[in-house]
């Protein structure tokens, strides 16, 4: 059990510092605690941290991400979600890296020692380098990220289903829409980091498992604008399904260009290729998404599931001033409401400390935030939390979706490696 000592003023007398000498050494925070970092029993407060982008080159998801993770705790704090006992609240400590790898670790070692969990951590670039002082540090943080690399590290588990499962579901539906693997000449455009990687990895293998060929790979950095020799390597190859594993501020351009130069493949986005602000004819030309279609294992905003209603609602009392409905506030809110799900058990087992966060994580199997999600089960490890995805169809005057392929596992899955 540790104590809140108080703040030392200078001159202090030598035995003081004595006392003080083991919160110089790990470090106390600035919780008083009972049960860890971040856990104030007498106060009845629970801290909890975010990382997050908003500022960078992934701002246009992470802001309306992080509106999600504080629509959740200020819904928790009005006493509408049954997580906390009465008289508990939440503090949420937010830094911003701006998708820099080097300001995340700055900012994880800033609020470390105040926080009992992550309830975001945005970007794979940026949680990756923090994964071996989560392990150290007993701490879960959880990612913006749907890369595999988060499944293969006990402190960063993912809330749907991968990138690479995604990509693979694409392949699948690819080559039924054409009737047939050689029907289909396959192309990808892939971010220069380890989100791309884990769709390229997934194209890959589907193809493999398809005898498709993959006529073209093109890679391009994050936020890249210019897409004119992306664009024309996919038209000389002769692409016509192309799977899109970019950040929107290079979706957006790539889908563009296409356009301009009479370039009309199918497109197929991954879950972060898409915001749902490309809705409005402002941002970009409905016709530029004439071709395009979303492999996603979440729920989109509006669809017709349990508790969505709830959560618009929660959205429009709690949401800060403007902010517009998203896809990503939705997501953000149903991983923030995942982390409290643990910390309730952690609590109820008598156990409010960073073993017992963990140990409640790793108790929810089939766990579907009361019915807005597909089951998650987090009891795995290294974790498949989900390995069901599905097609979705932008209906550009309605601001909505069509399914066009249902939930399903990836026919690949089971023949090749994790």
């Amino acid at each position: 059990m540790t104590m809140r000592i108080p703040s030392i003023p200078e001159r202090t007398a030598f035995s003081t510092l004595l006392l003080l000498l083991p919160c110089l050494l790990v470090g106390c925070g600035d919780a008083a605690t009972e049960g860890a970092p971040g856990v104030d029993l007498d106060a009845q407060i629970l801290r909890v941290g975010a990382l997050n982008d908003e500022s960078g080159p992934a701002a246009s998801i992470g802001r309306p991400y992080a509106e999600g993770v504080r629509v959740a705790v200020a819904r928790a704090n009005a006493g509408e979600l049954d997580f906390l006992p009465e008289g508990w609240r939440i503090e949420l400590i937010e830094r911003d890296h701006g998708y820099n790898p080097q300001q995340s670790v700055q900012a994880y070692n800033e609020i470390r020692d105040r926080v009992l969990f992550f309830a975001l951590s945005f970007g794979t670039p940026n949680t990756l380098p923090l994964q071996p002082m989560l392990q150290r540090d007993n701490v879960v943080a959880f990612p913006a990220s749907l890369s595999s690399e988060m499944a293969e590290h006990p402190y960063t588990p993912p809330a749907a289903p991968s990138y690479r499962v995604e990509a693979m579901r694409a392949m699948d539906w690819a080559v039924e829409q054409a009737e047939g693997p050689d029907a289909v000449r396959a192309g990808i455009v892939y971010q220069q980091d380890d989100y791309g990687q884990d769709g390229l990895n997934g194209w890959r293998d589907a193809a493999a498992h398809h005898g498709v060929e993959i006529v073209s790979e093109q890679a391009v950095a994050p936020g890249q604008s210019d897409m004119t020799a992306v664009i024309s390597r996919l038209q000389s190859a002769g692409a016509n399904y192309v799977l899109l594993t970019a950040l929107p501020n290079s979706s957006a351009p790539v889908l563009g260009t296409a356009a301009q130069l009479g370039y009309r493949p199918v497109w197929i986005g991954q879950t972060p290729a898409w915001i749902d602000g490309f809705f409005s004819p402002d941002v970009v030309p409905p016709a530029v998404f004439e071709n395009f279609y979303w492999v996603m294992g979440l729920p989109y905003w509006g669809e017709d599931v349990p508790g969505m209603d709830d959560f618009i609602d929660a959205f429009e009392r709690f949401r800060r001033p403007n902010a517009p409905p998203d896809f990503y506030t939705l997501t953000g809110y149903l991983v923030t409401v995942g982390g409290l799900e643990a910390f309730r058990r952690a609590l109820d087992a008598d156990n409010p400390t960073r073993e017992g966060f963990l140990q409640g994580l790793r108790s929810m199997e089939a766990w579907d935030a009361h019915g807005l999600l597909q089951p998650l089960d987090f009891s795995q490890f290294p974790y498949v939390t989900g390995t069901l995805t599905r097609i979705l169809r932008p209906v550009m005057e309605e601001r909505a979706w069509e399914v066009v392929a249902d939930y399903a596992e990836p026919r690949s899955l089971g023949h090749a490696g994790r």
